[in-house]
């Protein structure tokens, strides 16, 4: 049940929320000392589980996609251990959707990948990257097909939609581009299976991993994927009627909560051990599929027209310049992820940055992702990182860090 010492009146005291007014939030409430205040106004967006996140003892959010997204229930590595040995219930409906209808709708999304959507099928899911005319990453979102002409672009935090109509305007295509009320939550965890069937029944064990299927709870209307970004078994529970948001959380948790769910929110721990790119962490139109080990997913040779193709093609023949590598980083437990950019050296010679950086409590290290210079290094070497409390020494090591070998990757 949610905390009482956590719920509405405690929040009240400090302004009105849920679309009628600002909401002081006072960081020392979420155990941060700078600034000192949050203030929820209506430039930002609320996601339809705004006022449940709230209700169930929320502390902490980050804006993603030009809305709120939850950042944290309490302490990280309790989150990390629920996730891995329970479940956990997210709001991640930040994660937009771009709706690409019409009858030139499949001819236009292949347009905007390089992975080759030709084999993609109803009721698919497929992790794919969209790139400019540099090679350059601008998402690497979820693609759903809803129907032969219709398909769900589902978004890490980037301005997709607009790209998406910009390209639209130019083209002679017959599309129609819009944002669907469509809000998504991820339900994660080994215990996910049993939840589910709880709510809908035995048969959503027939859903198959990067899948997708309508569904309902207590009539109101899910599309429901065997998705997550978590690398662990989970499932993504989009809500197509925004007003039904605090409803279909509460469902959610009453049906879990004896199963060991609790509200949380996407593992920092939990997707570095995966190697999960983080969009703008990780990735941005400054970085190409081939140095995140994402050139699995261009076909620089399809018949099919993509934005940076030639690029593509260019970048592939000469070798990437970069590459991202895993590093255990020596020292005391990293128990906050980085806020910043950290140089690494080789010897004395600057090699490239790390992006993301935590401790891992299952490996008992402090483990990395950085984009370094190809060639540079490889797996075993040393390197020192610096980081804001001074210089640490590091490992070079293969990714991912973790890898249960199950199906929670990516297709």
């Amino acid at each position: 049940m949610p905390d009482p010492q956590l719920s509405y009146p405690a929040f009240a005291a400090h302004g009105k929320f849920g679309g009628y007014g600002p909401l002081a939030f006072p960081m020392h409430r979420m155990g941060m000392t700078r600034p000192t205040d949050f203030i929820f106004g209506t430039q930002i967006r609320k996601s339809p589980f705004f006022d449940a996140t709230m209700k169930w003892g929320v502390k902490a959010f980050s804006v993603y996609n030009h809305m709120y997204l939850p950042r944290s229930f309490g302490d990280e590595v309790a989150n990390f251990w629920t996730l891995v040995n329970d479940a956990i219930l997210c709001d991640v409906a930040a994660e937009r959707q771009v709706e690409i209808a019409g009858p030139d709708a499949a001819r236009f999304m292949q347009l905007l990948t390089p992975r080759d959507l030709s084999g993609m099928e109803r009721g698919e899911c497929k992790y794919i990257v969209l790139t400019d005319q540099r090679g350059g990453i601008l998402n690497d979102p979820i693609l759903l097909k809803l129907a032969r002409d219709r398909f769900w672009i589902s978004l890490a935090d980037s301005d997709v939609l607009l790209w998406a109509k910009g390209v639209a305007v130019h083209g002679d295509m017959q599309v129609f581009i819009s944002e669907p009320d469509a809000s998504p939550l991820q339900l994660q965890g080994p215990k996910s299976a049993a939840i589910m069937q709880r709510l809908l029944g035995d048969s959503i064990t027939d859903l198959e991993f990067f899948h997708h299927r309508q569904a309902e709870v207590d009539r109101i209307p899910l599309r429901v994927s065997r998705t997550g970004w978590s690398k662990e078994f989970g499932y993504e529970i989009f809500l197509l009627d925004h007003r039904r948001g605090e409803e279909l959380w509460d469902r959610i948790m009453a049906a879990g909560e004896p199963l060991g769910l609790k509200p949380g929110h996407t593992s920092t721990i939990r997707r570095i051990e995966g190697a999960l790119l983080s969009y703008r962490a990780d990735a941005d139109s400054r970085t190409n599929p081939y140095e995140l080990n994402m050139g699995w997913m261009v076909d620089p040779h399809m018949q099919a027209d993509f934005i940076g193709k030639a690029a593509l093609r260019a970048i592939r023949q000469a070798g990437p310049r970069r590459r991202q590598m895993g590093l255990v980083i020596e020292g005391e437990p990293m128990h906050e992820a980085n806020s910043d950019y950290w140089g690494v050296q080789c010897g004395t010679q600057a090699i490239g940055k790390v992006t993301s950086a935590i401790h891992s409590p299952r490996l008992e290290q402090n483990i990395a992702l950085a984009l370094l210079d190809a060639g540079s290094v490889a797996s075993g070497d040393l390197v020192t990182v610096r980081t804001p409390d001074g210089p640490r020494a590091a490992e070079v090591v293969p990714l991912p860090f973790y890898d249960p070998g199950n199906d929670s990757g990516g297709d």
